[in-house]
């Protein structure tokens, strides 16, 4: 028994060793995250019992957003399993990046935490023949504020103390406002060091909607993706920020939830003025993603968030990455696996993957308007 045991634990673990190679070879972008094909206990994940290949075949590129990389790694890995003869590439780079390349016309879709904006739906009419570029909401989930300080495992921040961090007022960790929001906490005298993203970053522009929303005396630049305030350090994707933010004593910064998680960083709670600070977790956002609105018209179903919400337990600094494809005028080669591959991302096994991951599903009444949308994309 004790020879056969170690045989199936021998076998075991070169399963796992395929399956972290195929991992390597579908993930193009630089944002390496652990964890990918098991859920938060270890388990593998869901089975993808949700998937209709329906005529996809060949190569799909899309690129875009770094924060839900590790929710598109799962969904390929399980894609790639179900429809033998098709590979899906998605290089994670930034919001910005991806709507640059799908207005190229040199991928089938495009993640951003960001909606387009009018000039970009102009430019995607050169590439969608026909129709034009909208916004289904696909990965939902916090935005967590990490942070590295010896000695300090729990920490409360509220919106005006982040935003003064963030904009280099506040520059040691036992500012008066920081201790004022920890009582009993003993804080060093430790510079803090604040990281944000270096290229343009949809991530980066949901942050400044909350800060200029819940604390606009503080924080008084436009949402943008390009960082806007002065100080700090950039560093490239959410992997980056939370490389530096894990390596660095006093360091503080800002990425999507299961950068924290499988890295180990700490998060800040959030005081919103609710009867208690919130944690960022899939639960906390998904709860305040409940309360967004549909604002696109037609197929667009971009959202708008309430980022100033005190409803309890729920973490209002969230996003909503967006894949960008065309309503009409999609390329024939392509338009099959597009289909296919967003119908999987958009079922209830796709979503369902997102929770045992950190991520939160999007809402099931909004949801079921995105799956109509991708089966009538043309």
């Amino acid at each position: 028994m004790k020879l056969q045991r170690k045989n199936m634990l021998r076998a075991s673990a070169l399963g796992a060793l395929v399956v972290s190679g195929a991992l390597v070879l579908t993930a193009c972008g630089s944002d390496d995250n652990t964890g990918a094909g098991t859920n938060a206990s270890g388990k593998p994940s869901a089975a993808a019992g949700d998937i209709k290949c329906d005529g996809a075949s060949g190569k799909l590129l899309a690129s875009g957003s770094s924060a839900q990389k590790n929710a598109v790694d799962l969904w390929v890995k399980n894609y790639m399993a179900a429809c033998s003869g098709v590979e899906v590439n998605y290089k994670s780079s930034s919001s910005g990046e991806g709507i640059v390349a799908f207005n190229q016309g040199t991928v089938g879709f495009a993640g951003s935490d960001s909606a387009l904006k009018p000039e970009q739906v102009e430019e995607s009419k050169k590439i969608c023949t026909g129709g034009q570029g909208i916004n289904l909401p696909m990965v939902g989930g916090p935005v967590a504020i990490g942070y590295n300080l010896s000695g300090v495992d729990k920490l409360v921040l509220d919106a005006p103390t982040i935003a003064n961090i963030f904009n280099d007022k506040i520059k040691k960790w036992d500012d008066e406002a920081i201790k004022k929001l920890n009582p009993g906490v003993a804080l060093p005298s430790t510079a803090i060091q604040h990281f944000h993203r270096s290229e343009d970053s949809g991530t980066t522009e949901n942050l400044g909607k909350y800060l200029k929303a819940a604390a606009p005396d503080a924080w008084t630049y436009d949402a943008a993706k390009k960082w806007p305030a002065p100080g700090g350090l950039g560093a490239s994707g959410s992997s980056g920020v939370a490389t530096q933010v894990k390596q660095v004593d006093g360091a503080i910064g800002y990425f999507e939830l299961s950068y924290a998680t499988s890295q180990n960083i700490k998060t800040v709670d959030l005081n919103t003025g609710a009867a208690a600070p919130v944690k960022a977790s899939a639960d906390s956002a998904s709860k305040a993603i409940a309360a967004a609105k549909v604002v696109g018209t037609g197929s667009d179903l971009a959202l708008k968030l309430d980022y100033t919400t005190k409803a309890e337990g729920a973490y209002p600094i969230v996003l909503v990455t967006y894949e960008v494809v065309c309503d009409k005028g999609n390329k024939a080669e392509t338009l099959p696996t597009v289909k296919s591959f967003l119908g999987y991302a958009a079922s209830d096994a796709g979503q369902k993957i997102l929770s045992d991951h950190g991520y939160a599903p999007i809402p099931a009444e909004i949801n079921s308007k995105v799956r109509e949308i991708v089966n009538s994309l043309s």
